[in-house]
């Protein structure tokens, strides 16, 4: 396989019996085979998306003591500002080559629930820069929904088997820039190859070569969205769920060549991550005499944990 698969949500959200059933068969085969898709009929406008790169450009732009003081600590960076260089791969020492901003749920029927995450982060100096941002996460979140739901009837599941567990639950936005790169990076990338914590992730900003996907033979390819299209990989939370059956594939974002040195790039990953108290534990429809049971039992809060310290946004 040499480039990732797309396929269309208006498929999966037609009235179609044939089509819906299409939709379900090459998305689960993709995700079998290289755990990413590029996603047409997604609920983004272009509108929303051309506002939120304005929004997020502003942002970066600020000077780095404005952006600062945006910085919440304490919370493993999970609202507000991280700074250039604090995140790493797993397993890796560099920091990446990137500063990025995260906003989190937004709930409001649920007290207990809110009061488990930190609040969203206001910013001052830009009227709409957090109006724009919650558009943007709630329709990621949509449309992830239907995605988990194909998926769930993909794995034997009842349709809506996902929906309790993503509701209100702990998914980030969180937009990123690579800033130019001023000097030799020696060891460090815009970022490390990594595979993602949560359950699936989308992504805004694929279009143009720097996101790379390893294969199963160890190959390195391109992933490149046409401007209509997120991509969308499966992560760890879902790949140990499904006992391995759907792939979180190890990806990362190289250096452009030194031509390209000089330019900024911006990417706007969608986390989705379930209730803390989600079960994991392996289900029982993968499981079978060639496919035995691979991974302990736990909680997607412990494992979200386990995985902030591996990255050093957590100290033990």
């Amino acid at each position: 396989m040499d480039r990732i698969p797309s396929v269309d949500l208006k498929d999966f959200i037609s009235e179609d019996p044939k089509r819906k059933q299409k939709f379900i068969n090459e998305i689960g085969k993709a995700y079998e085979d290289i755990g990413f898709v590029a996603l047409k009929g997604h609920f983004l406008e272009d509108t929303l998306v051309d506002s939120l790169y304005s929004e997020v450009k502003s942002f970066f732009d600020l000077p780095v003591d404005v952006k600062e003081g945006y910085e919440v600590p304490g919370i493993g960076g999970q609202r507000g500002y991280v700074s250039f260089g604090k995140e790493s791969a797993k397993g890796k020492k560099e920091g990446d080559l990137k500063e990025f901003w995260h906003f989190g749920q937004y709930v409001d029927d649920d007290e207990e629930r809110r009061k488990q995450y930190p609040e969203n982060v206001e910013v001052k100096e830009l009227e709409d820069f957090n109006k724009v941002g919650k558009q943007t996460y709630q329709m990621l979140e949509k449309t992830a929904k239907y995605v988990l739901r194909s998926l769930a009837l993909y794995l034997n599941l009842e349709e809506t088997y996902f929906d309790n567990y993503i509701h209100n639950g702990n998914s980030i936005l969180r937009p990123i820039h690579y800033p130019p790169i001023t000097q030799e990076p020696k060891n460090a990338v815009r970022a490390a190859a990594h595979g993602d914590i949560n359950l699936i992730t989308l992504l805004m900003g694929a279009q143009g070569r720097g996101l790379q996907v390893q294969r199963n033979d160890g190959e390195w390819i391109d992933a490149i969205a046409e401007p209509d299209e997120l991509m969308i990989n499966v992560g760890d939370m879902l790949s140990r769920h499904s006992n391995n059956k759907l792939k979180s594939t190890i990806h990362r974002v190289i250096n452009p060549p030194r031509e390209l040195w000089g330019t900024s790039r911006y990417s706007m990953p969608f986390f989705m991550h379930p209730v803390s108290e989600m079960k994991l534990d392996v289900l029982e429809s993968c499981i079978d005499e060639n496919n035995p049971k691979q991974f302990e039992d736990i909680t997607a809060g412990e494992f979200l944990n386990e995985r902030l310290i591996e990255l050093g946004l957590i100290k033990k």
